[in-house]
């Protein structure tokens, strides 16, 4: 078996347009053969958030900094590390997220030395603080043994194989222009997670995709995006990781266009 894990962020056309940057960030741990660490997010990019980049880019590193501190903290017990993530997935796990998250933006607006609102005690307002970063935020946590996901907010991570196309987690979908986000207070209790035991003898090949809801949005209903995840691990088969990866960027560029504007990140691990 041999695992291929790339992936891009575009900046949306509309987002090119209006000159604003592209708000989106993703990151990629690999540890080895045993253990892969993925991670989106998006950040809201509204006038109410003009920080949502540095949010973004701070929700994918806090997750897998915290992820790979429990893949060293369990590394000779997999299984009640998989335990542990599937009964604390949604609480300790996200709550550990959310903390870390809120922890390092309250430094990065200190370092930055931006303005402090006051609360109506005349308090430093931590939590206008966190609107200025809002972001959301989508992971996947794959080893030899399980497959743990996480999700708060809107996106997707999708699972690709001969069987068909199906999501490895089931988000809220919310109407609107709004989603849940990390700068709320108690943000972790809007976190969906999923963990599973990963089959010995899981037929490949098979494609899990990570998304920001650029892409989804971007089509006008779930089952012609769910057709394009067909098509991108068609094409994997069929040309080859290297000719898809180098391509990727101008394919996600072109559905930004066509479709809704925003930015678009999608990061694919393709086990083969």
């Amino acid at each position: 078996m041999t695992r291929s894990v790339f992936g891009e962020s575009v900046q949306g056309a509309a987002h090119i347009r209006s000159g604003k940057e592209c708000q989106d960030s993703l990151k990629k741990v690999e540890r080895g053969e045993d253990a892969l660490i993925l991670a989106v997010a998006d950040g809201h990019g509204s006038d109410a958030c003009p920080y949502s980049r540095t949010g973004a880019d701070t929700a994918v590193n806090v997750f897998c900094r915290i992820m790979e501190d429990y893949l060293d903290t369990y590394a000779a017990y997999p299984e009640t590390l998989l335990t542990f993530l599937k009964r604390e997935g949604d609480t300790k796990v996200a709550q550990a997220i959310e903390a870390e998250w809120k922890r390092r933006i309250l430094r990065t607006h200190a370092v930055k030395k931006r303005g402090w609102a006051l609360d109506a005690d005349g308090n430093k307002d931590k939590d206008a603080v966190y609107r200025l970063y809002g972001s959301t935020l989508v992971g996947l946590v794959m080893t030899k043994e399980f497959l743990f996901a996480f999700q708060l907010g809107d996106g997707d991570i999708m699972e690709v194989s001969k069987k068909g196309v199906q999501s490895v987690i089931e988000a809220d979908k919310i109407l609107g222009t709004e989603t849940h986000s990390l700068s709320r207070p108690e943000a972790w209790r809007k976190a969906i997670t999923y963990t599973a035991k990963r089959a010995a003898d899981q037929k490949l090949p098979v494609l899990y995709m990570l998304s920001t809801d650029g892409m989804a949005n971007s089509y006008k209903n779930e089952a012609e995006f769910q057709k394009t995840c067909a098509d991108y691990y068609a094409l994997l088969q069929k040309h080859g990781v290297k000719a898809v990866a180098d391509s990727l960027r101008g394919w996600l560029a072109e559905t930004s266009e066509l479709g809704c504007g925003d930015d678009i990140t999608a990061l694919f691990a393709y086990y083969a």
